[in-house]
This record gives structure tokens, C-alpha cells and sequence, in this order.
């Protein structure tokens, strides 16, 4: 079931992955989540792929440019935030210590972003849109879940995103570690971590979830098609089960399989965070 996209300021409303291969790329994510590729012409020449399940559009993308790999940019997802004002949001983002890596452009008619890293490293983007709204909203397998910031300093984090998107921050002690909830809209949207000593020299980061039917399933189809697994298939408590996966050009992201799906999802996430 679709319909179409409604995403209110602060809420995640496009993710995008870079990858060195775009072809390759295409093709392990058709195979693992059903997905067609539809290419756009860009400007500057190339393409950008809307990624798309059922003819809605769920996620973008494109090729690292050589210039972009020069300069070290890897393969990644990126997810998007919806603002009212790309500019205004930029110009807050800098005052918060955050550093602006594309400033605010328009994308032909379709909306406004910039990329920014924030004061501890993490790369998002932020979205004013215009005539694209964002991903479908859909139920169905494939379908983003859930963004997860793994970061250095929780604290620091929940200062600079309360300030920059107004989200509610909630920290509760779950099965033994620490977790934060971010809450946009008035509804979970994703969560925030500390990174350890045990997660090395991983640097902080956001990680898209995505919905799926099987999650062993589908890490089986992943490494079958050139995927690594970086987190092997593990249970949560009362949410799920999950893994943590890169394409065949290293980009990570993650799968879960949740207890609930849809709206009975989202009313037992909702109760939990009361």
C-alpha cells in the first residue's frame, strides 16, 4: 500500500546513496529489495536514479563523481531532513558549530537542499521542498524504517539536533545500554547511540534502516550479490531483528524485520515513548 508523501519539518523524508558503481549498484539493490531504477539527466552531466518500488519513488541514486572520489568522499547513504527553509536552517546549523558542505541550491524545480556534517562528523542533508515531497509512504518490504546516529558525545548530539530541528530527544536505559529516541511530528523517526570502544575506529554516522519480510533471508541474498555483512543478523527485544549490511562499493545500511509492521508499528512505538 502507498500513498503519497506528507512530511512535516524535522521529519526524515529522502535517504541517497553515492556509490563508485552505479550499474552494479542498481542491480544489487533490485535484487535485494525489488526496487526499478529510473534515470534523470543532471545538469552537470551523468545521471541521478530514482530508486522506486511500485512506481513511487523511495530513495536516489548516483555515481561518485572523480572529483568527489579525490577528495575522499565515500560510498555512503545519506538521509534527508525536511525544513521549511534550507537557507535558514544552514545558516543555524553553522551557528551550532556545524560545518555546511554543499551550501543551499536549488534542485531544478523539485526542491532546496544543502550538506551538512555535524560538530561531530556526521553527514546529513536537509530538503525545503517544492514540487518532490520526498520518498512514498509505504508499508511494503524495502521501505525506509528507521535513521540511527551513532555518535561520540550523545549529549552534544541532543543539544545540536533539539536546536536545529526541534526534535524531542528521549534517553531510557534499554536492554542494558543507553538509547535516545528522536521524536519529529509527534512520532518516532529514529534514535541516537554512543559509539565504543568496541565499535573501533568507526567514525560517527547516520544509518538508514530498511523494512523487510525475512532479515536472515535477506543478508543471504545480500552476500550472494556482492553484499558484506558488517553486523550479523541479531535480535532486539521486543522490536526485531536486524543486520548491518554494505553494497558491493562499501556503502553501509541497515535491514530490520519488525515484531509489528505499518500502523500497529507506529502506535506500539509511540505507546513505548510515553
Amino acid at each position: 500500500m502507498s500513498t503519497a508523501p506528507s512530511f512535516t519539518p524535522g521529519q526524515f523524508c529522502w535517504y541517497e546513496v553515492a556509490t563508485k558503481n552505479a550499474p552494479q549498484a542498481k542491480a544489487f539493490y533490485s535484487k535485494l529489495f525489488g526496487w526499478s531504477g529510473v534515470d534523470v539527466p543532471m545538469d552537470a552531466g551523468g545521471a541521478y536514479t530514482l530508486l522506486q518500488a511500485g512506481g513511487k519513488d523511495v530513495a536516489g541514486l548516483y555515481e561518485i563523481t572523480k572529483e568527489q572520489a579525490a577528495q575522499g568522499v565515500p560510498p555512503h547513504w545519506l538521509p534527508y531532513v525536511s525544513v521549511a527553509s534550507a537557507d535558514k536552517t544552514a545558516e543555524r546549523a553553522t551557528q551550532l558549530g556545524a560545518q555546511v558542505v554543499m551550501p543551499p541550491f536549488d534542485v531544478m524545480e523539485h526542491g532546496r537542499m544543502a550538506v551538512i556534517v555535524d560538530p561531530q562528523g556526521a553527514s546529513f542533508a536537509i530538503w525545503q521542498p517544492k514540487v518532490h515531497k520526498g520518498t512514498a509512504a509505504c508499508e511494503d518490504s524495502g521501505m525506509p524504517a528507521w535513521c540511527e546516529l551513532a555518535t561520540k558525545d550523545v549529549g552534544k548530539a541532543k543539544d545540536f539536533y533539539g536546536k536545529l530541528f526541534g526534535w524531542k530527544l528521549d534517553t531510557k536505559n534499554t536492554h542494558g545500554m543507553e538509547y535516545t529516541e528522536i521524536l519529529a511530528g509527534g512520532r518516532p523517526i529514529g534514535g541516537m547511540m554512543s559509539l565504543t570502544k568496541e565499535h573501533g575506529p568507526v567514525p560517527p554516522h547516520w544509518l538508514t534502516y530498511f523494512s523487510v519480510a525475512n532479515c536472515d533471508e535477506r543478508v543471504a541474498a545480500a552476500t550472494k550479490n556482492g553484499g558484506t555483512v558488517l553486523v550479523p543478523p541479531m535480535d532486539i527485544p521486543t522490536v526485531g531483528r536486524f543486520a548491518v549490511l554494505a553494497d558491493p562499493s562499501g556503502a553501509g545500511f541497515a535491514i530490520i524485520k519488525l515484531e509489528f509492521s505499518g500502523e500497529h508499528a507506529e502506535k506500539a512505538q509511540a505507546a513505548k515513548a510515553k
